[in-house]
């Protein structure tokens, strides 16, 4: 079952909404529960040798990369995140059309600045499955890879895919994501909600979003400097893309993707 790509505004445009308050809250606690007894269980796709192997390297790229943020207190919660949520090699097709759905129920009855993380999120995850599908298709198809490969045919095929905008803009909606999060994590309702209707959803079924949700909001409340933690992602990730794509400025040669655990890259 596919998904529809859920609208967002325009990268770095600020929300003039204004937030929700506590009628809002009530208002969507008391639909929600009763939408979610309409909860549509979505057939698990198992995951091909190639995706899942895909998808265990770049996370541990990005582990290694970022290591420092992992180890660092203002950083780690949210980097543990975003590597065992969004990279993992897991099948998260039950959560994905779950996210869907919240979002165009929660539409009704929310603010757009409220939801603007969430759709932002659904988009940069249905980005990165598009971008990690259109790679290992490279991989099968040019370069004769049927399950495992090396950094060299991972870069080539990067290349071959020939989708440097792309992958910029994936950056970008991601420290974007970071941006609005940061804009809705102090409203005193949300947590509050989330905690409430964590009940509901586990009892009928809605628990893989919701424990997505509620773990997406703790780990960002728990960095202490996001405006730090999204340069470093932005630079970082940029500085590596260059280099594959030859772009003057990328990352260098003798760290070619920024490992910062002291080993080699």
């Amino acid at each position: 079952m596919t998904t529809q790509p859920v609208p967002t505004t325009e990268l770095g445009e600020q929300a003039n909404h204004q937030l929700p308050g506590v009628g809002d809250a009530a208002r969507l606690l008391t639909s929600l529960r009763a939408s979610m007894a309409h909860h549509e269980i979505v057939e698990s796709k198992q995951l091909s040798p190639l995706i899942a192997y895909l998808s265990a390297w770049q996370s541990l790229r990005l582990s290694r990369t970022h290591a420092d943020m992992l180890r660092d207190a203002r950083f780690s919660l949210g980097c543990r995140f975003f590597l065992d949520d969004i990279y993992a090699p897991k099948d998260f097709s039950q959560r994905d059309y779950d996210g869907h759905r919240i979002y165009n129920f929660m539409n009704r009855f929310l603010p757009e600045a409220t939801l603007a993380p969430l759709a932002m999120a659904l988009e940069v995850n249905s980005l990165t499955q598009q971008l990690d599908l259109a790679l290992a298709q490279t991989m099968r198809d040019h370069l004769g890879v049927i399950d495992r490969f090396d950094r060299a045919q991972y870069e080539q095929a990067y290349r071959l895919c020939d989708n440097y905008d792309t992958r910029a803009r994936q950056i970008r909606l991601i420290v974007a994501v970071g941006g609005q999060l940061e804009r809705v994590r102090r409203v005193p309702f949300v947590q509050t909600t989330l905690r409430l209707a964590r009940g509901p959803a586990h009892r009928l079924d809605w628990h893989e979003m919701q424990d997505f949700l509620e773990r997406g909001y703790v780990a960002w409340k728990s960095i202490r400097e996001p405006e730090t933690f999204l340069a470093n992602i932005r630079q970082r990730e940029m500085a590596i893309l260059d280099r594959i794509y030859g772009v003057a400025g990328g990352a260098p040669e003798s760290n070619p993707f920024l490992v910062s655990d002291g080993g080699v890259s």
